[in-house]
């Protein structure tokens, strides 16, 4: 935890490789100072046929998974950090975004937890 699952048009790694992209978006969730670094995870899905608006247009989109209890601010920060470091690398995709999802304390269980 947490898990940065980046969903994006294939096109994307025209511009850079795909252990590239992921070691930027782990920068940028490192740099907000919320997570053990250790514990970040980054997982990428590239997408041949999509739609966006109704045509064919390059996208990023990260879905952000973490544990409940971080503040709005805090989540709003990690959403703003990721956007600019993904901007930065990509100024010619119109489409960036991120969301934040809470996982929920009392029914979460990973293996390390049995």
């Amino acid at each position: 935890m947490p898990h940065f699952v980046m969903d994006c048009s294939e096109t994307v790694f025209e511009s850079h490789n795909e252990d590239f992209i992921i070691e930027q978006v782990h920068l940028a969730a490192n740099s907000t100072g919320l997570f053990n670094e250790n514990d970040i995870k980054v997982r990428l899905n590239p997408f041949q046929k999509y739609s966006v608006g109704n045509k064919r247009e390059d996208f990023i989109h990260i879905f952000v998974y973490i544990m409940q209890g971080r503040t709005t601010e805090q989540k709003a920060k990690i959403s703003h950090t990721v956007v600019t470091k993904l901007a930065a690398l990509f100024p010619d995709i119109p489409n960036i975004a991120v969301n934040i999802n809470d996982f929920e304390k009392a029914t979460y269980c990973s293996r390390a937890m049995l």
